[in-house]
């Protein structure tokens, strides 16, 4: 067979880089960075260099699984894993209808152009057919700011993101790159840029733990898990009590409620805030000048903003005092990135009509959740399966998900998965909650399909577009199906045609005609005007590839279908192995990008403000003693990287960090076992002191808890770690986006 050499795009973070991966013999036998690909130029991370291990994971399921009476799962044919999904899932819809069938969705779907294009199908026939919320990652650890962007805005992904080349001056709060690699914030080799960004002025964390990219920052702040906002707002009002809030021409008349919000703020001052946040008034201060005397500053959050009791106040704040530096939207601020594609998740949904976005349009059964951005908060699906009466969820589809692992509240979650009428997963692993499906329908491998980002390039540090093509045809059959087209298979299902009848062209046909004319009837988006059946018959080929070459053709530099001669399609990308870098990130982009009902950034929402009270409230709430966070690793991408060889080399990652007094105090040391509680559960862990952690707060990592029986895992059962999710309670919440509290949860620790 001989060896060749394939230039692809990395899938398993939001870092996009370039790798060329060489075969031999139908075997990976390198990954190396690709020093020619326009956009990470040479960049690499561990998970890049094991994405061979990946591919040739013997555990990664190639065949369809169905599971028999007595629990254990075989490998079948593909059509009597259409039969097995038929008959568990008909007697569900023929009796109590779709409203009994929930999706949930997992994060490696953000990451698979396949999955990513036709999400949007299965979840459009689902809610059309009488779904309301589906589940997702999302409550725990992006809505809040998702929730923000849509009402500032305009848009849920239409967040800005820190101008990384040109900021002398950028404060991050719960935000890890070293680790993650950049959230939604893509960057190629993000420490390198943060180092530049220190040798031009500062790099500022803010977190409970000092990280790695606090180790390398200029200043490490420790704060109490849960607080950001409190500081946020005492910063605010520092900034208006000291006349810096600034008022630059580029903002004038772009942007509503700036006074009002700053006048919200007059309650938090330093010293008000100082006992809660365990950060002094004078340090407080010293923060708020520093921002306010930077040429360029700004400031950027991620998860551990988003997922803690006020993370939709801390993300909203975020953009507040960037607004309020005079950052938004200009070079070397907050700035809005220009992706090169369009995709329908850019644009506002047809639901979401009228003067802007509306949320709590209906509720969940069991709590009465309200809905936010058509989901329910993830941890109340146990309850939706396990609690009797009308509208009871008997059937689940989950897509490349592991919430067994993954939701709060876990241990009720794995019971009620037990109990589905039809459990049905696309998925490549028989896993922690793929053992209680029905049916497993096997994806392909990351090299096993072609690939296009979509997503990250709205938060990307420059416009850039690159395709990969497959290195692999699928195995064992090259015919096999897509996930793509499961996920209309499964689409079409619901609605009386038999599993294994469905016609999936047909159903991709009209699914990618329907998008076409849905949007071309709305205002405000690229394909506003287009003639549907033109642009259906311009389109070539079916499935992923004719929805890339849509998003790229009314995309900035696309052709337009001939109205820009000489702009891109997906054929010209494909002329460019190493990519397109396009333009590079700059400001003044407020007016082509916010789609507000004003036109204008509109800082001042109820929806958000609503909620200020709670927080006042949390000023004077008693300490605990003790507060668990979560955390991630390079290594890691949530519980899916967990069976690669080369990833779970080292020492054991799965341990709780505690600080020395605290360990002293309760009599653990590093290397004994400890046993963790709260008020969902009791877990034992071993542990790890450290004084990288802060007094009074101990910190588990996410995505563990293998080892389980029914999984066919066996790197990832032989390093199990624990279930952080164990211990999260599912009732505490972040109102205003629906998101889960993972950080700052009361914990009690014992010597085991």
């Amino acid at each position: 067979m001989g060896s060749t050499e394939h230039l692809v795009t990395c899938p398993l973070c939001e870092a996009m880089c370039g790798l060329r991966i060489g075969v031999t013999d139908g075997h990976v036998s390198s990954v190396r960075p690709n020093k020619d690909d326009v956009w990470s130029a040479g960049h690499i991370c561990p998970k890049g260099v094991s994405i061979g291990q990946l591919h040739h994971d013997p555990d990664r399921l190639r065949q369809p699984m169905v599971r028999r009476p007595d629990g254990n799962h075989v490998a079948v044919s593909w059509d009597d894993a259409y039969a097995e999904a038929e008959r568990v899932l008909r007697p569900v819809l023929d009796s109590d209808g779709i409203r009994a069938l929930t999706v949930y969705i997992g994060n490696p779907v953000a990451h698979n152009s396949d999955l990513a294009s036709y999400i949007g199908a299965l979840l459009g026939f689902a809610q059309a057919g009488g779904m309301q919320g589906y589940y997702s990652p999302g409550t725990v650890d992006q809505w809040p700011l998702n929730v923000v962007s849509c009402l500032l805005f305009g848009g849920m992904w239409n967040g800005p993101i820190p101008d990384l080349y040109r900021a002398d001056h950028l404060m991050v709060l719960g935000a890890n790159p070293a680790a993650s690699q950049g959230s939604m914030l893509s960057a190629p080799d993000i420490m390198s840029l943060l180092k530049d960004v220190k040798a031009r002025g500062a790099v500022v964390v803010v977190d409970p733990r000092r990280t790695a990219t606090a180790e390398r920052a200029s200043e490490w702040v420790p704060i109490q898990p849960g607080t950001d906002a409190l500081l946020l707002f005492a910063i605010l009002r520092t900034l208006g009590e000291n006349g810096w809030v600034r008022k630059p021409d580029h903002l004038r008349d772009r942007v509503l409620g700036l006074d009002e919000v700053v006048a919200l703020a007059d309650q938090f001052t330093p010293e008000r805030v100082a006992a809660a946040t365990g950060i002094e008034a004078p340090v407080i201060r010293r923060l708020a000048h520093d921002l306010a005397h930077a040429r360029n500053p700004v400031v950027y959050s991620r998860i551990g903003g988003c997922a803690q009791e006020f993370g939709t106040l801390t993300t909203w704040l975020v953009f507040v005092l960037n607004t309020a530096l005079g950052a938004l939207d200009r070079t070397g601020g907050a700035v809005f990135a220009k992706p090169p594609v369009w995709v329908p998740m850019f644009g506002k949904p047809p639901d979401q009509d009228g003067a802007g976005y509306r949320f709590g349009r209906f509720h969940s059964r069991v709590r009465k959740a309200p809905e936010v951005l058509s989901s329910f908060p993830v941890g109340c699906l146990a309850e939706e399966i396990d609690t009797p009466g009308d509208g009871r969820i008997r059937a689940l589809i989950t897509v490349a998900g592991n919430p067994a692992v993954s939701v709060p509240g876990a241990g009720r979650l794995a019971r009620a998965l037990e109990s589905l009428d039809a459990m049905i997963s696309i998925d490549n692993w028989l896993n922690e909650t793929t053992r209680h499906a029905h049916v497993i329908f096997p994806g392909l491998s990351p090299l096993e399909h072609a690939h296009i980002d979509d997503l990250y390039w709205i938060y990307a540090v420059a416009s850039c577009i690159k395709h990969s093509e497959a290195v692999f045809d699928p195995q064992p059959d090259p015919h096999r199906p897509h996930e793509w087209e499961l996920l209309l298979r499964l689409g079409g299902a619901l609605f009386g045609t038999p599993v294994a009848d469905v016609d999936v062209a047909a159903l991709d046909d009209l699914y990618t005609a329907g998008t076409i004319a849905t949007f071309a009837g709305l205002p405000n988006n690229p394909l506003t005007g287009l003639d549907a059946a033109t642009v259906m018959a311009a389109l070539e080929g079916n499935g992923p590839q004719r929805l890339a070459d849509l998003s790229i053709r009314v995309g900035p530099w696309g052709d337009r279908f001939g109205e820009r001669p000489g702009g891109l399609t997906l054929a010209e990308v494909k002329r460019h192995p190493n990519g397109l870098r396009l333009e590079e990130l700059a400001g003044g982009r407020l007016d082509e990008t916010v789609t507000t009902p004003s036109g204008k950034v509109e800082l001042l929402h109820d929806h958000i403000t609503d909620d200020i009270p709670r927080l006042v409230a949390r000023m004077d709430r008693t300490r605990p003693e003790l507060v668990m966070t979560s955390r991630r690793h390079l290594r890691s991408n949530n519980s899916w990287l967990h069976n690669v060889p080369t990833l779970m080399k080292g020492r054991d990652r799965c341990t709780l960090l505690i600080h020395p007094v605290d360990a002293a105090r309760i009599g653990v040391s590093t290397g004994a076992a400890a046993e963790v509680s709260t008020t969902e559960g009791a877990i034992t862990v071993p542990v790890e002191v450290s004084d990288e952690i802060t007094p009074g707060v101990v910190s588990l990592p996410h995505g563990w808890g293998h080892g389980l029986s029914g999984t066919q895992l066996d790197i990832a059962n032989a390093h199990p770690g624990v279930n952080n999710n164990l211990l999260n309670p599912t009732d505490v919440i972040d109102i205003p986006s629906n998101t889960h509290a993972l950080n700052g949860i009361p914990c009690q620790i014992r010597p085991v």
